[in-house]
């Protein structure tokens, strides 16, 4: 179709111009929008949508490899979304088990460097999930091309609470008082203790959908992250919408609070 091909071509030269741009090193995005997807476009169930946005995160993956970006943290599952439906839930679990596991044993993404690790309150999530998450990472451990991070039962609220506790917990097993915890409390500190201790901040937030609000996703690394909200629900994100967030970092001038 004359639209597609315009499209490729439009793509292509997007690509072309950001290869002599600044390109951000971590991207976190936020998939929102599988429900509506599913509701909006009379898809059988809204487990439909979620399969839907899981393909799309295997193109993600391919436009970030053509790209050289070397972090990806994709939100797929908050703790808000455990409290909803009970079998919602459920199929929502196993997609993101089957699309983690397919990511890790892929073996273009083995070629390609990808590895997988997961990050929120895992505890809580169903054994299966927990299992696949492990597996990835294990089966990835040895790559370190692309990171990928997979926000699963993530909430910002609990991350910053758990980071305190285990900081709180560790100064406590040093035998260390509050009053010189309190005295010795740097944000650095802090940040050792963050579920993505060792990867550098976003540069870039990316969120689909058309809502424009961080909803807790890594509410302390995104300090100095550059937003970029777009209006396509997640599955319907084509690549042209990733370029046109990497056009738009680039153009803008980063001041890190300074």
């Amino acid at each position: 179709m004359l639209r597609d091909l315009v499209y490729r071509l439009y793509e292509r030269r997007l690509v072309a111009d950001l290869r002599a741009s600044r390109l951000p090193r971590h991207v976190g995005v936020i998939l929102d929008g599988n429900r509506r997807y599913a509701r909006e476009r009379g898809l059988s169930t809204i487990a439909d949508g979620h399969r839907v946005g899981a393909e799309k995160i295997h193109e993600l993956l391919d436009w970030c490899h053509e790209l050289g970006i070397a972090y990806i943290t994709l939100w797929m599952l908050s703790t808000d979304n455990l409290q909803r439906d009970e079998d919602e839930v459920g199929d929502l679990c196993e997609i993101i088990a089957e699309t983690i596991s397919r990511i890790a044993h892929d073996e273009r993404n083995d070629e390609r460097g990808v590895r997988i690790t997961a990050l929120g309150a895992l505890d809580g999530l169903p054994d299966a999930l927990r299992k696949a998450l492990k597996d990835a990472e294990e089966t990835t451990a040895g790559r370190s091309a692309l990171h990928v991070q997979v926000a699963v039962g993530y909430g910002g609220r609990q991350e910053i609470t758990d980071a305190f506790r285990g900081l709180l917990e560790e100064r406590h097993a040093h035998g260390d008082d509050l009053a010189t915890v309190i005295a010795e409390l740097t944000p650095g500190e802090i940040s050792r203790h963050l579920y993505t201790t060792g990867t550098p901040d976003p540069d870039l937030i990316i969120r689909t959908s058309g809502e424009i609000r961080l909803s807790g996703f890594l509410m302390w690394q995104s300090a100095h992250s550059e937003f970029y909200f777009c209006d396509p629900y997640w599955p319907e994100f084509r690549k042209t919408d990733f370029l046109r967030a990497l056009r738009d970092f680039a153009s803008r001038q980063r001041r890190f609070g300074r």
